[in-house]
């Protein structure tokens, strides 16, 4: 077996394991994102780092949820200084000035992902959620998170700041292939779990939605049959979805 194959092994394992052990709290926080689109509120997304990558999955994808914002703040990407972004994550206060420019309201749902969990910003991003009465999400690497002491000055890990915590069921350091010659090892897995989890948890709120009476809006794919379906769309929420 090449190493590729070993690594698309060890992605399925941890992906069975996901299914097989997170049932519970998926089926928790598709219930709690359910309930928000029936009462017509939002469902916010954020990561730092390459974590921000699963807030642009759910955001204006084919068949996603148009209530599914992402919070995105270039600073904390890696497009714009890998260093910096690090640097930025560690800075409390960050979270709460960068959470104040969307229109959060009192019951909407917030989903912050972080493999390590350890971070002042992911850890203070929970914390503003739920000062502000959001229902807050977690997505998180826990045998990482438990292995190793928090950067917040609260002692606290993200998973012990949220309504509901989905574990990624990674390894710790994300990496998980070992190859002869190289002194660490590579192949990290977070983001494709992090994508499975996020797509479980929409996929099965729509469905929670139409079992009680409510259609939820979706995107449709801008490269298929002409329509202006997500041009109404961005024309009616353009004011509250700030990335449109």
């Amino acid at each position: 077996m090449n190493v590729a194959e070993r690594y698309a092994d060890v992605v399925l394992e941890q992906l069975r394991a996901v299914i097989e052990t997170q049932t519970s709290a998926l089926n928790q926080a598709a219930t709690m994102v359910g309930d928000a689109l029936i009462r017509e509120q939002w469902v916010y997304v954020f990561g730092t780092g390459h974590s921000h990558m699963l807030a642009e999955e759910a955001f204006y994808r084919a068949g996603g949820l148009v209530r599914m914002v992402p919070i995105l703040d270039t600073g904390l990407m890696l497009h714009e200084g890998a260093a910096k972004s690090s640097y930025l994550e560690g800075i409390e206060g960050y979270a709460e000035t960068l959470l104040d420019q969307y229109p959060v309201r009192i019951g909407d749902v917030l989903i912050v992902a972080s493999n390590s969990g350890r971070n002042a910003v992911p850890i203070d991003m929970a914390l503003a959620g739920k000062a502000r009465k959001m229902s807050v999400i977690a997505l998180t690497n826990l045998r990482h998170s438990k292995m190793w002491p928090s950067r917040h000055t609260s002692g606290k890990h993200l998973f012990e700041c949220a309504d509901i915590v989905i574990d990624n069921c990674g390894i710790p350091g994300d990496s998980s292939i070992h190859i002869d010659g190289l002194d660490t090892d590579v192949g990290a897995t977070s983001t494709i779990s992090g994508t499975l989890i996020m797509n479980m948890i929409s996929l099965q709120a729509m469905e929670y939605c139409i079992l009680h009476g409510k259609v939820p809006e979706v995107y449709v794919s801008s490269n298929g049959v002409e329509s202006d379906h997500n041009e109404r769309i961005i024309t009616k929420y353009r004011t509250q979805i700030r990335h449109l």
